[in-house]
């Protein structure tokens, strides 16, 4: 482990580990790296990239405006430091939908080296070894699924929208029917997004919650000075969600990081606005024998 950054964490235990490799520098989870033989997963910080400017400098969005040849770059040095194939990552369409897709080898490069032919798609899953499954964030929450049983994995965008409408029990439930996958047996991570002191959300907002936890969402809605303003808590919410669904609380971590308290690190909408990159999710299933080429 090199130098650690000088983040600004939650209180309580460190949870996000940091890794080097090169230049690039990412995040991971102590409750997945044990299954590491099983599955690679990483989450992107904003350094060891090739863009420039706002995107700077590990930026993963083609949309955004971006030199492209920078934002493939990108890809390729985060392949080489997760040691996952490029070629071989399927991105997501992402338009706050609760909608998962199955992906599989025909898919592979779809979003990186080739148009997707999709869209509307802010869920992944795969039980495919090799594939990587690749979401996209600047505040939203990432939700990693691993099956280690059924040797599956899903990856899901879940913004308030997405959170409100439960995609972490949307995702379960597709893993179910595509690979028989079991809540129990699941292992979960919600990853770095903005946490409760940072976000800041209106009474549309607030009511959705309300009526869509009713109790529980006492605990994720602290009221501020401001009226009609109210502070949400996502991480809260997508544990809730996932905890409902039947993950056990000891096979779920919540991340310590948040975007907005992080912005030389992570890009966050909230401190930037438009003019930024995006952080992405990876997430790809090994082989049986041998590393996840």
């Amino acid at each position: 482990m090199n130098q650690e950054l000088p983040w600004v964490r939650k209180p309580g235990i460190p949870v996000m580990k940091e890794e080097q490799a090169g230049e690039v520098r990412y995040l991971q989870f102590p409750l997945l790296l044990k299954w590491q033989d099983v599955a690679v997963h990483g989450f992107s910080t904003r350094l060891g990239g090739a863009s420039r400017g706002v995107y700077a400098s590990m930026n993963f969005s083609f949309s955004r405006g971006d030199d492209p040849d920078c934002v493939r770059e990108n890809y390729r040095r985060m392949g080489e430091a997760l040691g996952v194939d490029p070629a071989r990552m399927v991105l997501s369409y992402q338009t706050h939908t609760t909608r998962v897709r199955r992906v599989g080898e025909e898919d592979a490069g779809k979003g990186v080296l080739r148009e997707r032919d999709y869209r509307d798609v802010d869920g992944l899953i795969t039980d495919v070894p090799g594939i990587t499954l690749v979401t996209f964030y600047a505040d939203c929450v990432p939700l990693y699924f691993l099956d280690p049983v059924h040797r599956a994995i899903g990856l899901s965008h879940s913004g308030w929208r997405g959170t409100v409408n439960r995609m972490g029990r949307e995702t379960l439930a597709a893993m179910k029917q595509a690979f028989g996958s079991r809540p129990e047996d699941m292992l979960c991570c919600i990853g770095p997004s903005i946490c409760q002191d940072c976000y800041e959300v209106g009474e549309e907002v607030a009511q959705a919650f309300a009526g869509a936890f009713g109790k529980e969402s006492e605990t994720m809605l602290i009221k501020t000075e401001t009226a009609g303003k109210y502070r949400l808590d996502l991480w809260k919410a997508n544990e809730t969600v996932l905890r409902e669904a039947g993950v056990p609380q000891e096979q779920i971590q919540v991340t310590d990081l948040c975007t907005r308290c992080n912005p030389r690190y992570l890009f966050s909408h909230r401190a930037m606005g438009e003019k930024r990159g995006n952080l992405a999710a990876f997430l790809c299933l090994r082989p049986q024998n041998g590393p996840a080429y």
